[in-house]
């Protein structure tokens, strides 16, 4: 029986790879926890290291999109192979500790009612851009939506399966983030946050955090979900 499954999108991540699978290597010490690493549609060299090295691991799997769709459809098409009873996300970029994910189900199984919270990291020590980018669109999401969202981006996310199986209409997009927390709070889910922390990556480049231009496209796509999150669910 498997307790956890942690799905992470892999988009180009073929320097990251090796270093997230040693680091979960490390940290997990159960044998009810797997980890699916969902090559996200990559050009690089991701495919080759994942066969090389996921027969090392006996935790990880590996699922393969064909042509990328977006950050949300890789983290969707991880989450329907899933088979824990607890099931999220978090990054392959190593900003998250894997460690992390490990917290976050200690908290599940500590509380008493584990099918109805969400627990999701709440980050710290980031650049100070990027803090006043987050409170500025957490406050304009939070009164759009009528509903308190905070870090919506942070990471991981773990809850119980039952409530993926509820979820309509997905995004397939960085919204993935917005939409699960909101459902969790129209849900009147128990949203746990803990503090983590938030390194600069180690190798490659963000897909979306690369300057002004990539945050504005960011915003436009998010406040267009907003729109229609708003339509469909108030």
């Amino acid at each position: 029986m498997i307790k956890l499954s942690i799905v992470i999108p892999c988009y180009n991540e073929e320097n990251n790879i090796p270093l997230i699978l040693s680091k979960f290597s490390e940290v997990i010490k159960r044998e009810d926890i797997e980890v699916i690493l969902v090559n996200n549609g990559s050009s690089d060299n991701t495919s080759q290291i994942l066969d090389e090295l996921l027969p090392i691991y006996g935790f990880a799997s590996t699922v393969k999109v064909e042509v990328n769709q977006g950050y949300g459809f890789g983290i969707l098409s991880g989450l329907k192979e899933t088979k824990g009873d607890y099931i999220g996300w978090t990054h392959a970029d190593l900003q998250t500790d894997p460690a992390d994910v490990i917290k976050a189900l200690d908290i599940i199984e500590r509380n008493g009612d584990p099918k109805h919270i969400i627990v999701k990291g709440n980050r710290k020590n980031r650049p100070l851009f990027d803090q006043i980018f987050t409170s500025g669109m957490s406050l304009f999401e939070s009164v759009y939506l009528q509903c308190k969202l905070n870090d919506i981006n942070g990471q991981p996310n773990i809850f119980h399966k039952d409530f993926f199986l509820s979820w309509l209409n997905p995004p397939y997009d960085f919204s993935l983030d917005l939409y699960a927390l909101y459902m969790a709070k129209n849900s009147k889910l128990n949203v746990i946050r803990f503090d983590v922390a938030f390194p600069e990556r180690i190798h490659g480049q963000s897909s979306w955090n690369r300057g002004f231009l990539t945050k504005w496209k960011f915003i436009k796509r998010t406040l267009q979900f907003s729109k229609k999150l708003k339509k469909e669910l108030l």
